[in-house]
């Protein structure tokens, strides 16, 4: 029972920071979910692919942040890219439910004989629920502030974002979301707001060592900056063996460290797994076995554009 009302606790101040601070679904294996946070990264693989990603965050926790994503993006042209871009992110087992759609484009030049710059705009819109009532649960008064529920809340939205990347390095900013949306309680007419979504501000940047013929090594990092969010800062660094076995690292700063892995089963699948321990006091909690994630990324290789071997981002 104590530990129900401790979880209770906690959602109620991730529900409150969701909420206010308003960040982006967070990944541990961004490396490989970059359409996401970058619009610019349509079709630069330069093959047609889809990708599915789950995260189950704080497992043990009673209705701990549950996320999905689905990625499709390929190129159109040799200058042209396109993307598609669904996540759904819900708290507290339907208390707040946010599903982000997005469609992608972007434009490619080269500016070296090695190295590529792609600009990237996408355009979309999310859905927010908000079950206010629900919420109520944890105060000691029933809906103590007067909310009203938030049912399919359409806000369109639209954001930017260049990436730069050769064979062996890469490197992007982006605005995912410019539009500040923001939602009021039942008073139209108050200062109160339930919700102000903030611009994320993302910086991604790798690169890939080739140590010996059959391994190689990418170091990675992800800046994301949000107000009224601290700076989020995640460094990363896997090995490819054969290009077939990855295995790696992470450490999120101040607040998680993780265990990365992934087997590309042939020339179209790949497959990984991370596991998150966090480092905080949260990480003590008996209650929490850690976060876990699970992708599968699948490609389509032609006789047009046949498989030499993975690029490693």
């Amino acid at each position: 029972m104590k530990s129900r009302i401790i979880a209770a606790g906690i959602l109620f101040v991730v529900f409150v920071f969701k909420i206010h601070a308003q960040q982006d679904a967070q990944f541990t294996q961004y490396m490989y979910n970059t359409l996401s946070v970058n619009p610019a990264y349509a079709g630069t693989r330069g093959v047609f692919g889809a990708m599915v990603l789950h995260r189950s965050q704080w497992v043990g926790l009673d209705g701990a942040p549950k996320t999905q994503t689905v990625n499709i993006q390929g190129p159109a042209t040799d200058a042209l890219g396109l993307g598609f871009s669904i996540v759904n992110d819900n708290i507290g087992d339907g208390t707040v439910q946010e599903t982000s759609f997005d469609l992608a484009g972007s434009y490619t030049i080269r500016v070296s004989d090695k190295g590529k710059l792609s600009f990237g705009l996408k355009a979309g819109g999310h859905l927010l629920n908000v079950n206010a009532t629900q919420l109520a649960g944890y105060d000691k008064e029933p809906n103590p502030d007067g909310r009203v529920n938030i049912d399919n809340k359409l806000s369109p939205n639209f954001g930017v974002g260049f990436y730069y990347h050769s064979e062996k390095t890469y490197f992007g900013f982006s605005l995912p979301n410019i539009l500040e949306t923001e939602h009021f309680d039942n008073n139209e007419s108050s200062a109160s707001k339930l919700a102000i979504e903030r611009m994320n501000f993302y910086l991604i940047a790798g690169h890939v060592f080739e140590l010996t013929p059959d391994i190689k090594l990418k170091p990675a990092a992800l800046l994301k900056a949000v107000k009224g969010a601290p700076l989020q800062v995640d460094f990363s660094a896997n090995f490819l063996f054969n290009e077939k076995f990855i295995l790696g690292a992470a450490y999120r700063w101040d607040a998680a460290v993780s265990a990365l892995l992934g087997f590309q089963l042939n020339h179209q699948f790949l497959v990984g797994l991370a596991y998150d321990r966090e480092i905080t006091e949260l990480g003590n909690a008996r209650f929490n076995d850690g976060s876990f994630e699970v992708f599968l990324r699948y490609e389509m290789f032609t006789r047009h554009k046949s498989f030499k071997s993975p690029r490693f981002f």
